[in-house]
């Protein structure tokens, strides 16, 4: 049977659509649940100056429905919501919306401009021994077939699927309960130019044959592999295809290498007394909040900006890129996690915040704060403030955000600099 369908219980904006059922590592399914919100917001711009429309927004309206459009009643999603029996099957556009805050100040860079802290290592150096090793008359090793790492071009098809290929950039996730990878979608055979159906998404075991295995990338880099055909009814997915014969494809041949960093110039600075993990939801894919950042106190890091231009896009529309901040002190694998055993209502989906980021189509990068709404009530136990070049003010402060109970947003020149600083 078809089970009941989800797009996002986040702060994202969404559109209805539907997904498939999957199979639960204790016999029975879990189910993708469906909530549809409305809203809008048009961004402009004008001159040298960005200005975000406001709109006089309504009353929120989410329902829940199965695959067959029928409503289901809001109680009983909520609460397989919160046990843990329903799962996000990418089926959202889960690019965030900016708040509906002016930004109608022009993008100068402020007096002072943001100061940015790169921490770098060097790797040992390798130990030599003065004994020459002894002959053999053993047929030699292959030759390598060259560098690996993000700059790699993957070898379509000649990488076994029992693995996440981190050789060539891509990030094992070691608590994800598929085996690293971040998105399973197992359909059986992917047609080119064939919408496609019957998804399962499976939370337990690894990639294996007939699925698109989906992965994590460093810090400022994404994923690069989503094929052309998508979800029937909506769904995103994204990832690399195992073959048949259990080797990886790339599903964008044109993109040779697995991760890619986006548009830069966005950070992250902790300036807490321990660490904050900050996760992005895997997109395309089951949008689980699983791309880990896990920041450190005086440490600065590159969040991911994508560039709408050339990032992935779903039914026609641009995406960007949606945050899961997390409090202080909790652990990355409890933070980057759908739900959380140990902070069930206040990590994971359940976060306190989240930060939008991406770059526009006239190439401003627009960055958010906002509260994870309605999903989370829970508030955040440290001080968050954007700055650098940027248009305007944005923070949060024991749990009020500037301007707005909705959050704010800022537009950063392009070309520029701007960080996203976590205070006590």
């Amino acid at each position: 049977m078809r089970g009941i369908i989800k797009t996002a219980v986040a702060a994202a904006v969404v559109a209805g659509v539907a997904a498939q059922p999957h199979a639960h590592g204790h016999g029975h399914s879990h189910r993708h649940l469906h909530a549809k919100k409305h809203g809008d917001s048009q961004v402009e711009r004008r001159g040298g100056t960005v200005v975000v429309t406001e709109y006089v927004e309504g009353p929120t309206v989410v329902e829940y429905v199965d695959a067959k459009g029928k409503k289901i009643e809001d109680a009983k999603a909520k609460e397989g919501l919160d046990k843990g029996l329903y799962v996000v099957m990418g089926s959202t556009k889960p690019s965030f919306s900016a708040p509906p805050v002016s930004l109608s100040t022009s993008l100068s860079a402020p007096e002072h401009g943001g100061q940015f802290f790169e921490k770098t290592t060097s790797a040992p150096a390798p130990t030599t021994t003065s004994t020459p090793p002894p002959k053999s008359s053993a047929t030699p090793p292959p030759k390598s077939k060259g560098p690996t790492g993000l700059d790699a071009d993957f070898p379509s098809g000649e990488v076994s699927c029992d693995k996440v290929p981190t050789d060539y950039g891509a990030v094992e996730i070691p608590w994800s309960g598929t085996k690293g990878w971040t998105t399973l979608a197992k359909f059986g055979g992917w047609v080119k130019g064939v919408a496609i159906d019957n998804i399962d998404s499976p939370i337990s075991g690894g990639c294996e044959a007939g699925m698109m295995c989906s992965y994590a990338c460093p810090p400022g880099y994404q994923k690069t592999q989503w094929p052309a055909e998508q979800g029937a009814t909506g769904q995103s997915v994204g990832g690399l295809w195992c073959n048949e014969d259990n080797f990886l494809e790339l599903t964008r041949p044109n993109a040779t290498k697995l991760c890619e960093p986006g548009a830069g110039g966005v950070y992250v600075r902790n300036e807490l007394s321990s660490n904050a993990a900050v996760c992005r939801t895997d997109y395309p894919g089951n949008e689980k909040m699983i791309i880990p950042l896990d920041t450190y106190p005086g440490e600065t890091y590159p969040l991911t900006n994508p560039d709408s231009k050339t990032y992935y896009w779903w039914q026609g529309a641009a995406t960007t890129a949606q945050y899961y901040v997390n409090d202080a002190g909790v652990e990355v694998e409890e933070a980057c996690t759908w739900k959380s055993a140990k902070f069930p209502s206040s990590a994971g989906n359940w976060a306190p915040t989240n930060i939008g980021v991406g770059k526009s189509l006239l190439g401003e990068t627009f960055i958010s704060i906002f509260p994870n709404l309605p999903t989370s009530h829970a508030v955040l136990n440290f001080n968050i403030e954007i700055t650098g070049d940027i248009s305007g003010t944005c923070w949060l402060k024991k749990g009020e955000y500037y301007g707005s109970d909705k959050g704010c947003t800022v537009g950063m020149k392009a070309g520029g600099k701007a960080t996203i600083v976590f205070r006590d």
